[in-house]
């Protein structure tokens, strides 16, 4: 697929018409805190809707209770295999190169710090941690499993974001265009996937061309679940690179809420990290996964360890390779990066459960090895920027 500044425009028009209806309808009949209060019991998928849900939520519910039917089950399970490879890996990606990179567009910067607020970015990491984790359970999509629910519900909450701040006038939809507009949800998308990526094999980690790509399609897959315009997503990697070089173009750069939500996610891991002697490695993660530029952008800090964490890399290629010619190491290492992710998540939670619920308002102020082989190491797509 071909993508101009024209069809990306158009993307920023665009929201979710199933979703932003259902909310829309909520808050007229004044349903919400209903919804909210009886959701939090519904948390597995198959299990019957309670008793006094609003009709039109019950009609959403139902309506998206399932996944696409295009889902290939056997990519989904490579995806899942890839994930269990590299738990602690991925989840680094995540929280050191896809959030900062949320954070280095300025209006999604704005409106995060217009939802979550900037002295709570735990809530929102532990809302990605455990969206990530849930999604690649065995069991994610059929019944009993967590995942359904979760994605329902997140798709709610973003049209509740953009029912706020378009009806409170707390929005320039000519300028900004519609808050979490497909163009958005689909930069997300490429975000948690081909960004993951791109951080994976920038740490050598060690990945094939059909983990990679299994990785890549689950967040396809997500990314329909959530109401994104599958005739305007990528289907393929190289498409995904054409788009991520294009939207960063349009709109990444510096902004007081990005450097502030930044700073709080560094504060957030220094917290975890225990001890304070290691505390600069958050820092210069960072900077090393999104380049001295964006990080400069976000003033993530200077630090000793700049220098040290560019050899990173080396040992962990070294432990990959212990990986690659060892069952037992393989073993190891994967149990080792699972307890890190658990560890991770539970400190982030506080040991909690995270429900996504309907906002009522905005913050007032606004503002097991794999089993896929190793072989045809994955190479990342070249950029399509000259």
């Amino acid at each position: 697929m071909t993508y101009t500044e024209a069809s990306m425009d158009a993307l920023r028009r665009t929201g979710d018409e199933l979703a932003d209806a259902t909310v829309a309808t909520l808050f007229e009949r004044g349903e919400v805190g209903t919804f909210n209060t009886l959701m939090r019991y519904v948390s597995t998928a198959g299990a019957p809707l309670p008793d006094g849900l609003p009709d039109v939520a019950r009609e959403y519910l139902e309506t998206t209770s399932f996944p696409p039917s295009w889902v290939d089950w056997g990519e989904m399970e490579k995806a899942r295999l890839f994930f269990i490879d590299n738990n602690v890996h991925i989840s680094t990606a995540l929280s050191f190169a896809s959030m900062p990179a949320c954070y280095l567009v300025p209006h999604v910067a704005k409106l995060l710090s217009a939802t979550h607020g900037l002295k709570y970015p735990s809530k929102r990491m532990a809302e990605t941690g455990q969206f990530t984790v849930l999604l690649m359970q065995p069991d994610a999509f059929e019944a009993g499993g967590r995942f359904l629910p979760a994605v329902q519900k997140v798709r709610l909450l973003h049209a509740a974001i953009r029912h706020h701040l378009e009806r409170e006038d707390k929005w320039d939809v000519a300028t900004l265009g519609t808050p979490i507009c497909q163009e958005d949800m689909i930069g997300g998308q490429m975000f948690f996937s081909l960004l993951v990526l791109d951080s994976l094999h920038r740490l050598n980690i060690h990945m094939s061309t059909e983990g990679a790509e299994a990785y890549f399609y689950a967040w396809r897959v997500v990314g329909a679940m959530l109401g994104v315009d599958q005739r305007a997503v990528p289907t393929s990697l190289d498409e995904a690179r054409r788009f991520l070089d294009l939207y960063m173009i349009r709109h990444m750069g510096p902004s007081e809420e990005g450097a502030q939500l930044t700073r709080q996610l560094i504060d957030l891991y220094e917290e975890i990290v225990p001890g304070t002697f290691f505390d600069p490695i958050v820092s210069a993660l960072i900077r090393h996964l999104v380049g001295d530029t964006s990080a400069d952008w976000l003033q993530v800090p200077r630090t000793p360890w700049d220098t040290v964490v560019k050899a990173a890399p080396h040992l962990l290629g070294i432990l990959e390779t212990i990986e690659d010619r060892s069952p037992l190491g393989a073993w190891a290492l994967d149990r080792l990066g699972h307890l890190t992710t658990v560890f991770e998540l539970s400190s982030l939670t506080r040991g909690r459960v995270m429900h996504y619920a309907i906002p009522e308002q905005l913050k007032k102020d606004y503002g097991v090895p794999s089993g896929v082989p190793r072989s045809h190491r994955w190479s990342p797509p070249v950029t399509s920027v000259p």
